[in-house]
């Protein structure tokens, strides 16, 4: 059974729903930043930098769905790099969690007050250079496109469509309940380094899975 006339699948839907549920869970850069600015700037601010965030999404699905990935296969060095970037991207972040020194994603801290355009725009910048978000739209979508069912562009736009209502509504309700999880945690500061080594330790798995994984399509 499809999901109305879109071609794609119930078992489709929900599967790219939970996928991208897991994903929006695991710290990484649109998490951090959203969390810093709920925090430092307030929940509007957060809003606003999801706004941005969300744009980031519909971007990449609308280039995946127009050939960005045909693009990719046939320039794979362009693919590589790309991929590259975002591993030398998380590997910083996993080790600005992991440093003596270094913070985690819900400790407080003072940021200055940006504008609504500029939390908008950092919030769509941070989205774009995300890692997370290239594999979801090259690697993960099309594991749940059918190419029998029907149009797999309609396919690609309404997985693309699920994804990004899922990764908003949990990306917000994190930044709704930032401030509350950052108060818990400065009263426990045991807490605080275990949150941050967990998140500095995930960072850091995703980045060498990624450099593994570039490294094998280098010597393809």
């Amino acid at each position: 059974m499809s999901l109305l006339s879109t071609g794609v699948s119930f078992a489709a839907a929900g599967g790219m729903a939970l996928t991208e549920f897991g994903m929006a869970l695991t710290p990484g850069p649109n998490m951090i930043y959203l969390v810093s600015r709920s925090i430092g700037q307030g929940r509007a601010a957060g809003m606003i930098s999801l706004a941005g965030t969300g744009l980031g999404f519909v971007v990449y699905m609308v280039m995946a769905n127009l050939g960005l990935a045909v693009v990719f296969v046939v320039v794979p060095w362009l693919y590589l790099g790309f991929k590259a970037a975002g591993v030398a991207y998380l590997a910083w972040m996993a080790w600005q969690a992991l440093r003596p020194g270094g913070r985690g994603a819900f400790e407080s801290e003072e940021l200055r007050h940006d504008s609504r355009s500029h939390l908008f725009r950092m919030g769509l910048f941070t989205n774009l250079l995300n890692p997370k978000t290239a594999i979801i739209y090259l690697a993960l979508i099309p594991q749940f496109i059918d190419p029998g069912a029907g149009n797999t562009t309609v396919q690609g736009f309404t997985l693309g469509a699920i994804q990004i209502l899922v990764g908003l509504l949990v990306n917000g309700a994190i930044i709704i309940g930032a401030g509350s999880i950052a108060e818990f945690l400065a009263t426990r500061p045991s807490w605080v380094v275990w949150q941050r080594r967990i998140t500095g330790t995930m960072l850091g798995l995703v980045a060498i899975l990624l450099a593994r994984e570039v490294s094998e399509r280098a010597r393809i």
